[in-house]
């Protein structure tokens, strides 16, 4: 398969712990810090919440689609991601809570859209069987 498009993203210093993300294009450029809650300074972006965003915005992205293939009229779409990192006998990992909100729609067709949109997202396919996912979808 081609490639559509290739974001290019450079990380210098310390990572997570001081870095610096910047972007080739100069749209993204930001530091990070290790958040209060791992014990450090906080102040700055971390690789969960970049992670959290990508895939959130991915993912409402993968809804319209699901919907649009469906005649299905949105009236609002919100997501709140959250990507948890984890500490065990086997070292790091992550899991995941995308939090879906749809408007317009019953019940079960804001499952059914969050269901498709998880099969059509790039980042859904990406951590499939890798990581923990549960998604809430809620008509509103």
């Amino acid at each position: 398969m081609a490639a559509s498009y290739t974001g290019v993203v450079t990380v210098t210093g310390e990572g997570r712990n001081g870095g610096r993300v910047q972007a080739d294009d100069g749209m993204l450029d930001t530091t990070l810090a290790i958040p209060k809650e791992l014990g450090g300074a906080g102040g700055a972006t971390n690789p969960e919440q970049l992670f959290a965003a990508g895939w959130g915005s991915c993912f409402l992205g993968a809804v319209r689609r699901a919907a649009a293939q469906r005649k299905v009229t949105l009236k609002s779409t919100a997501i709140t991601v959250e990507v948890s990192l984890h500490h065990g006998d086997d070292g790091f990992g992550l899991s995941a809570v995308l939090n879906l909100e749809l408007g317009g729609v019953d019940q079960r067709t804001a499952e059914e859209l969050g269901a498709a949109a998880h099969q059509l997202c790039p980042y859904s396919k990406a951590t499939r069987g890798n990581i923990p996912v549960t998604i809430n979808a809620k008509a509103v």
